[in-house]
């Protein structure tokens, strides 16, 4: 790969521990998919979605194409990288619509496009809870107008994620999505929590109550469970909009998730 410029500005950011599988943030995709749908149709040209932070191998890019093209044919994707090895070594999966570049949370796209989403997954984990809002406030600024920034954390696997979902103005929702039949108890999903949640999960702050009542709805809904998970997760999440303001329904319960106002779970202080 050739050597960087040495006028080249520096890409913000740390380098990621990289890892990553194939199929990995498919819940975070399908969400995506069908949440920016309406976005991604009216986009006025071929709509860039960046793919930020990949990790040591681009499957996550490709598969990220491949969603977002189901929605719209001309999608194009933009896998950024802040380490140039992994970059060099995604350059052989670039085709039509992907192509992978050096950087960070400046977001350096080719001809200076301004992205209608950015995907950031796994990678805030390794920073201090005080540098998320620098962090989301850089990458909102480099969105298009109806943009949206995904960002969030999932296990190795992709059985369980919490995302928050961002536009030009900040932070809209969060998103908790598992496969439910290896869940336990709701509140499993607390160890993916993002960066911006993960250190308030204590009690005195929103998303410990939250936790908790899901945890309460899901020990009410047991009898549900002879009809298998998912209809014990409808039960409980059903239980849950009486106090909390969430901003799906049952056609996304199903999937196993749940998405609620932002303002309902932003940490105290």
């Amino acid at each position: 790969m050739p050597r960087r410029a040495a006028s080249a500005p520096r890409p913000v950011g740390a380098v990621t521990r990289g890892t990553t599988n194939p199929n990995r943030l498919r819940r975070m995709d399908r969400w995506i998919a069908d949440a920016h749908a309406a976005a991604l149709r009216r986009a006025p040209g071929p709509p860039v979605a960046v793919d930020l932070g990949y990790g040591a191998a681009p499957w996550t890019a490709v598969e990220l194409l491949q969603r977002l093209r189901t929605v719209r044919a001309d999608t194009r994707v933009v896998g950024v990288e802040i380490d140039p090895a992994r970059v060099g070594a995604a350059r052989p999966y670039e085709r039509d619509g992907l192509v992978f570049v050096h950087g960070g949370f400046e977001v350096p796209l080719p001809g200076a496009a301004r992205p209608l989403l950015i995907r950031a997954a796994n990678v805030l984990r390794q920073y201090d809870e005080t540098e998320v809002r620098a962090a989301w406030e850089r990458l909102c600024a480099r969105l298009a107008p109806g943009g949206l920034l995904v960002e969030g954390t999932c296990d190795e696997i992709g059985r369980r994620h919490v995302w928050v979902a961002l536009g030009p103005e900040g932070p809209r929702t969060v998103t908790f999505a598992t496969r439910l039949g290896s869940l336990g108890t709701p509140s499993d999903l607390a160890e993916r929590l993002p960066k911006a949640l993960i250190h308030r999960n204590v009690p005195g702050e929103p998303v410990h109550a939250f936790l908790r009542d899901f945890d309460r709805a899901w020990a009410a809904a047991a009898p549900y469970a002879a009809f298998g998970a998912r209809q014990r997760w409808i039960r409980s999440v059903r239980a849950l909009a009486a106090d909390w303001p969430l901003t799906d329904g049952p056609r996304r319960w199903r999937q196993g998730e749940v998405t609620l106002r932002w303002d309902a779970l932003a940490p105290r202080g």
